[in-house]
Protein backbone atom coordinates (compact mmCIF):
# COMPACT_ATOMS: atom_id res chain seq x y z
CA UNK A 1 0.00 0.00 0.00
CA UNK A 2 1.75 3.37 -0.68
CA UNK A 3 2.19 6.03 1.42
CA UNK A 4 0.35 9.58 1.37
CA UNK A 5 2.95 11.98 2.28
CA UNK A 6 2.59 15.21 4.20
CA UNK A 7 0.40 17.86 1.98
CA UNK A 8 2.63 20.57 0.49
CA UNK A 9 3.63 23.29 2.96
CA UNK A 10 2.25 26.53 1.42
CA UNK A 11 4.07 29.61 0.91
CA UNK A 12 3.60 32.58 3.02
CA UNK A 13 1.65 34.20 0.29
CA UNK A 14 -0.47 31.26 0.25
CA UNK A 15 -1.42 31.42 3.43
CA UNK A 16 -1.67 35.19 3.56
CA UNK A 17 -4.16 35.27 0.70
CA UNK A 18 -5.66 31.85 -0.13
CA UNK A 19 -8.22 29.81 2.37
CA UNK A 20 -6.73 26.56 3.50
CA UNK A 21 -10.12 25.32 2.89
CA UNK A 22 -10.96 25.53 -0.52
CA UNK A 23 -9.51 27.57 -3.70
CA UNK A 24 -10.51 31.46 -2.61
CA UNK A 25 -9.75 34.27 -0.96
CA UNK A 26 -9.38 34.17 2.77
CA UNK A 27 -12.26 36.00 4.43
CA UNK A 28 -10.62 38.99 5.08
CA UNK A 29 -9.39 40.01 2.05
CA UNK A 30 -13.16 38.95 0.12
CA UNK A 31 -14.59 41.49 2.75
CA UNK A 32 -12.39 44.23 1.60
CA UNK A 33 -12.91 43.41 -2.12
CA UNK A 34 -16.57 43.81 -1.38
CA UNK A 35 -16.51 46.85 0.93
CA UNK A 36 -14.40 49.16 -1.80
CA UNK A 37 -16.44 47.82 -4.77
CA UNK A 38 -19.89 48.91 -2.54
CA UNK A 39 -18.07 52.26 -1.78
CA UNK A 40 -17.60 53.39 -5.18
CA UNK A 41 -20.40 52.23 -6.60
CA UNK A 42 -21.96 54.15 -3.70
CA UNK A 43 -20.21 57.65 -4.96
CA UNK A 44 -21.49 56.64 -8.42
CA UNK A 45 -25.41 56.58 -7.76
CA UNK A 46 -24.84 59.43 -5.34
CA UNK A 47 -22.45 61.87 -7.06
CA UNK A 48 -24.52 62.33 -10.70
CA UNK A 49 -27.80 63.10 -8.69
CA UNK A 50 -25.91 65.90 -6.03
CA UNK A 51 -24.38 67.81 -9.15
CA UNK A 52 -28.00 67.70 -10.42
CA UNK A 53 -29.07 69.27 -7.50
CA UNK A 54 -26.55 71.48 -7.19
CA UNK A 55 -26.89 72.98 -10.82
CA UNK A 56 -30.28 73.04 -10.29
CA UNK A 57 -30.20 75.28 -6.57
CA UNK A 58 -31.86 71.62 -4.66
CA UNK A 59 -31.28 71.48 -0.96
CA UNK A 60 -29.39 68.56 -1.12
CA UNK A 61 -30.09 67.95 2.38
CA UNK A 62 -33.81 67.87 1.79
CA UNK A 63 -36.05 64.57 2.98
CA UNK A 64 -35.76 63.60 -0.67
CA UNK A 65 -32.05 62.73 -0.36
CA UNK A 66 -33.17 60.32 2.19
CA UNK A 67 -34.82 58.56 -0.69
CA UNK A 68 -32.47 58.98 -3.15
CA UNK A 69 -29.75 57.57 -0.34
CA UNK A 70 -31.88 54.52 0.21
CA UNK A 71 -31.97 53.77 -3.75
CA UNK A 72 -27.93 54.38 -3.97
CA UNK A 73 -27.65 52.10 -1.37
CA UNK A 74 -30.01 49.40 -2.20
CA UNK A 75 -28.22 49.33 -5.98
CA UNK A 76 -24.57 49.49 -4.26
CA UNK A 77 -25.08 46.95 -2.01
CA UNK A 78 -27.18 44.41 -4.54
CA UNK A 79 -24.29 44.68 -6.90
CA UNK A 80 -21.15 44.42 -5.02
CA UNK A 81 -22.51 41.87 -2.68
CA UNK A 82 -23.79 39.39 -5.41
CA UNK A 83 -20.23 40.09 -7.07
CA UNK A 84 -18.57 39.32 -4.57
CA UNK A 85 -20.92 36.15 -3.21
CA UNK A 86 -20.33 34.73 -6.78
CA UNK A 87 -17.00 35.83 -7.76
CA UNK A 88 -15.10 35.80 -4.52
CA UNK A 89 -17.10 33.41 -2.16
CA UNK A 90 -18.13 31.44 -4.98
CA UNK A 91 -21.17 30.86 -3.47
CA UNK A 92 -24.70 31.42 -4.43
CA UNK A 93 -26.33 34.87 -3.56
CA UNK A 94 -29.62 33.25 -2.37
CA UNK A 95 -27.20 31.53 0.65
CA UNK A 96 -26.87 34.60 2.54
CA UNK A 97 -30.13 33.86 3.79
CA UNK A 98 -32.43 35.47 1.38
CA UNK A 99 -33.53 32.09 -0.42
CA UNK A 100 -37.52 32.61 -1.98
CA UNK A 101 -39.21 29.43 -0.65
CA UNK A 102 -42.71 29.93 1.04
CA UNK A 103 -41.32 30.31 4.26
CA UNK A 104 -40.19 33.94 3.50
CA UNK A 105 -43.65 35.83 4.39
CA UNK A 106 -43.94 33.87 7.39
CA UNK A 107 -40.50 35.14 8.55
CA UNK A 108 -40.47 38.57 7.05
CA UNK A 109 -44.14 39.25 8.78
CA UNK A 110 -43.26 37.31 11.95
CA UNK A 111 -40.24 39.45 12.44
CA UNK A 112 -42.59 42.56 11.41
CA UNK A 113 -44.79 41.29 14.53
CA UNK A 114 -42.22 40.78 16.83
CA UNK A 115 -41.11 44.47 16.76
CA UNK A 116 -44.81 45.60 16.93
CA UNK A 117 -44.74 43.90 20.22
CA UNK A 118 -41.47 45.47 21.17
CA UNK A 119 -42.33 48.82 20.34
CA UNK A 120 -45.48 48.50 21.71
CA UNK A 121 -44.38 47.57 25.66
CA UNK A 122 -41.87 50.57 24.83
CA UNK A 123 -45.02 52.82 24.05
CA UNK A 124 -46.89 51.41 27.36
CA UNK A 125 -44.26 51.74 29.07
CA UNK A 126 -43.41 55.54 29.34
CA UNK A 127 -47.02 55.84 28.97
CA UNK A 128 -47.34 54.16 32.50
CA UNK A 129 -44.09 55.85 33.87
CA UNK A 130 -45.89 59.26 33.11
CA UNK A 131 -43.41 60.13 30.54
CA UNK A 132 -45.31 60.33 27.38
CA UNK A 133 -48.33 62.44 26.49
CA UNK A 134 -49.96 62.06 23.52
CA UNK A 135 -50.87 65.80 21.83
CA UNK A 136 -52.24 64.77 18.54
CA UNK A 137 -53.45 62.03 16.18
CA UNK A 138 -52.90 62.27 12.55
CA UNK A 139 -56.23 61.63 11.32
CA UNK A 140 -57.52 64.27 12.87
CA UNK A 141 -55.07 66.88 11.38
CA UNK A 142 -54.06 65.35 7.78
CA UNK A 143 -56.15 64.85 5.06
CA UNK A 144 -56.58 60.90 3.87
CA UNK A 145 -54.75 61.47 0.74
CA UNK A 146 -51.55 62.60 2.95
CA UNK A 147 -52.07 60.09 5.45
CA UNK A 148 -51.94 56.97 3.34
CA UNK A 149 -49.21 58.65 1.43
CA UNK A 150 -47.17 59.44 4.69
CA UNK A 151 -47.64 55.88 5.93
CA UNK A 152 -47.44 53.82 2.78
CA UNK A 153 -44.79 56.21 1.80
CA UNK A 154 -42.63 55.58 4.99
CA UNK A 155 -43.63 52.14 4.93
CA UNK A 156 -41.36 51.53 1.34
CA UNK A 157 -38.56 53.97 3.06
CA UNK A 158 -38.12 51.68 5.78
CA UNK A 159 -38.71 48.36 3.20
CA UNK A 160 -35.46 49.48 1.85
CA UNK A 161 -33.71 50.52 5.01
CA UNK A 162 -34.11 47.32 6.35
CA UNK A 163 -33.46 45.03 3.36
CA UNK A 164 -30.52 47.33 2.69
CA UNK A 165 -29.07 46.93 6.27
CA UNK A 166 -29.65 43.24 6.94
CA UNK A 167 -27.93 42.32 3.32
CA UNK A 168 -24.49 44.12 4.51
CA UNK A 169 -24.66 43.53 8.07
CA UNK A 170 -26.66 40.42 9.25
CA UNK A 171 -25.24 38.76 5.20
CA UNK A 172 -22.58 39.58 3.92
CA UNK A 173 -21.03 41.10 7.01
CA UNK A 174 -21.44 38.74 9.98
CA UNK A 175 -21.38 35.45 7.46
CA UNK A 176 -17.90 36.18 5.93
CA UNK A 177 -16.43 37.17 9.16
CA UNK A 178 -18.62 33.79 10.71
CA UNK A 179 -16.51 32.13 7.80
CA UNK A 180 -13.05 33.47 8.52
CA UNK A 181 -13.59 32.43 12.33
CA UNK A 182 -16.54 31.44 13.64
CA UNK A 183 -20.19 32.34 14.28
CA UNK A 184 -19.89 34.26 17.61
CA UNK A 185 -17.17 36.58 15.94
CA UNK A 186 -19.60 37.26 13.31
CA UNK A 187 -22.33 38.47 15.43
CA UNK A 188 -20.11 40.79 17.80
CA UNK A 189 -18.16 42.19 14.95
CA UNK A 190 -21.03 42.95 12.91
CA UNK A 191 -23.17 44.28 15.69
CA UNK A 192 -20.22 46.71 17.32
CA UNK A 193 -20.10 47.93 13.29
CA UNK A 194 -23.43 48.44 13.07
CA UNK A 195 -23.68 50.57 16.51
CA UNK A 196 -20.88 53.10 14.99
CA UNK A 197 -22.38 53.47 12.11
CA UNK A 198 -25.00 55.06 14.04
CA UNK A 199 -22.60 57.50 15.62
CA UNK A 200 -23.07 60.05 12.49
CA UNK A 201 -26.94 60.28 12.89
CA UNK A 202 -28.70 63.29 14.06
CA UNK A 203 -29.55 64.02 17.90
CA UNK A 204 -26.43 61.29 18.80
CA UNK A 205 -24.65 63.42 21.20
CA UNK A 206 -24.89 60.76 23.88
CA UNK A 207 -22.34 58.57 22.06
CA UNK A 208 -22.25 55.73 24.47
CA UNK A 209 -25.94 54.53 24.91
CA UNK A 210 -26.17 55.21 21.37
CA UNK A 211 -23.96 52.62 20.60
CA UNK A 212 -24.92 50.53 23.37
CA UNK A 213 -28.68 50.76 22.45
CA UNK A 214 -28.22 50.39 18.17
CA UNK A 215 -25.43 47.45 19.44
CA UNK A 216 -28.17 45.19 21.35
CA UNK A 217 -30.42 46.27 18.26
CA UNK A 218 -27.31 44.39 16.18
CA UNK A 219 -27.28 41.43 18.78
CA UNK A 220 -31.06 40.82 18.35
CA UNK A 221 -31.40 40.74 14.49
CA UNK A 222 -28.48 38.71 14.32
CA UNK A 223 -30.24 36.35 16.64
CA UNK A 224 -33.56 36.16 14.48
CA UNK A 225 -30.87 35.28 11.56
CA UNK A 226 -29.07 32.41 14.29
CA UNK A 227 -32.37 30.88 14.74
CA UNK A 228 -33.85 30.57 11.50
CA UNK A 229 -30.97 30.28 9.15
CA UNK A 230 -32.29 33.41 7.11
CA UNK A 231 -32.28 37.11 6.80
CA UNK A 232 -35.97 37.19 6.53
CA UNK A 233 -36.55 37.47 10.26
CA UNK A 234 -33.96 40.42 10.69
CA UNK A 235 -34.87 42.10 7.38
CA UNK A 236 -38.64 41.83 9.06
CA UNK A 237 -37.75 42.65 12.57
CA UNK A 238 -35.59 46.03 11.45
CA UNK A 239 -38.42 46.94 8.98
CA UNK A 240 -41.04 46.57 11.55
CA UNK A 241 -38.79 48.08 14.42
CA UNK A 242 -38.11 51.46 12.31
CA UNK A 243 -41.92 51.71 11.26
CA UNK A 244 -43.55 50.99 14.43
CA UNK A 245 -41.51 53.16 16.08
CA UNK A 246 -41.49 56.50 13.53
CA UNK A 247 -44.27 56.03 11.98
CA UNK A 248 -47.06 54.50 14.15
CA UNK A 249 -45.83 55.56 17.75
CA UNK A 250 -44.67 58.60 17.16
CA UNK A 251 -40.89 58.49 18.72
CA UNK A 252 -37.15 59.54 16.27
CA UNK A 253 -36.15 56.84 14.51
CA UNK A 254 -32.52 56.73 15.47
CA UNK A 255 -32.41 60.35 16.07
CA UNK A 256 -34.54 60.74 12.33
CA UNK A 257 -38.29 62.22 12.03
CA UNK A 258 -40.66 60.65 10.16
CA UNK A 259 -44.49 61.00 9.46
CA UNK A 260 -46.21 59.89 12.57
CA UNK A 261 -49.58 58.70 13.33
CA UNK A 262 -49.08 59.97 16.78
CA UNK A 263 -48.11 62.92 17.78
CA UNK A 264 -45.93 61.95 21.06
CA UNK A 265 -44.34 64.09 23.57
CA UNK A 266 -41.72 62.28 25.94
CA UNK A 267 -40.78 64.41 28.69
CA UNK A 268 -39.42 61.82 31.41
CA UNK A 269 -35.04 61.60 31.94
CA UNK A 270 -33.33 61.11 28.98
CA UNK A 271 -31.11 58.47 30.24
CA UNK A 272 -34.46 56.61 30.07
CA UNK A 273 -36.02 57.43 27.65
CA UNK A 274 -33.23 58.28 24.75
CA UNK A 275 -34.41 61.75 24.36
CA UNK A 276 -34.21 63.43 20.79
CA UNK A 277 -32.51 60.64 19.70
CA UNK A 278 -35.29 58.05 20.30
CA UNK A 279 -35.97 54.79 22.34
CA UNK A 280 -32.34 53.18 21.34
CA UNK A 281 -30.38 55.93 23.14
CA UNK A 282 -32.22 54.85 26.65
CA UNK A 283 -33.01 51.76 29.65
CA UNK A 284 -36.04 52.06 28.16
CA UNK A 285 -35.00 49.55 25.22
CA UNK A 286 -33.60 47.11 27.46
CA UNK A 287 -36.96 45.31 28.48
CA UNK A 288 -38.27 45.24 25.06
CA UNK A 289 -34.92 43.46 23.81
CA UNK A 290 -35.94 41.17 26.36
CA UNK A 291 -38.81 40.63 25.19
CA UNK A 292 -37.64 40.22 21.34
CA UNK A 293 -35.31 37.80 22.30
CA UNK A 294 -37.86 36.08 23.91
CA UNK A 295 -40.12 36.16 21.05
CA UNK A 296 -37.51 35.31 18.61
CA UNK A 297 -36.46 31.81 20.57
CA UNK A 298 -40.18 31.19 20.75
CA UNK A 299 -40.82 31.71 16.86
CA UNK A 300 -38.77 28.36 15.08
CA UNK A 301 -39.72 26.09 18.17
CA UNK A 302 -40.62 23.20 15.81
CA UNK A 303 -38.98 24.34 12.68
CA UNK A 304 -36.78 21.19 11.50
CA UNK A 305 -33.01 22.56 11.52
CA UNK A 306 -33.65 25.24 13.68
CA UNK A 307 -30.67 26.30 15.78
CA UNK A 308 -27.99 28.87 15.87
CA UNK A 309 -25.21 28.14 13.52
CA UNK A 310 -24.86 27.70 9.88
CA UNK A 311 -23.28 24.73 8.39
CA UNK A 312 -22.41 26.58 4.80
CA UNK A 313 -20.10 28.96 7.03
CA UNK A 314 -16.82 27.00 6.22
CA UNK A 315 -13.88 28.72 7.84
CA UNK A 316 -10.83 29.71 6.12
CA UNK A 317 -8.37 29.13 9.03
Amino acid sequence: MQEVGPAPRRSILARTFVSSAEPRLRAGWRLLLQTLLMVALLVACVLPIAAIAMFRDLNWLDAEAFWVGQIAEFLALLVSIYVARRFLDRRSFSSLGIELGRRKWQDLLGGIGISFAMMAGIFGLLAAMGWLTVEEFAWRTDSASNLLAGLLGWLVVFFLVGWNEELWFRGYLLQTIASGTRLSWGILISSLVFGAAHLGNPNSDAAISVMLGIFLAGLLMAYGYARTKSLWLPIGLHIGWNYFEGVIFGFPVSGLSTYRLLHVEVHGPIVWTGGPFGPEAGLILLPAVVLGFLLIYLYPRGRAGAHVGQEHLVGDR
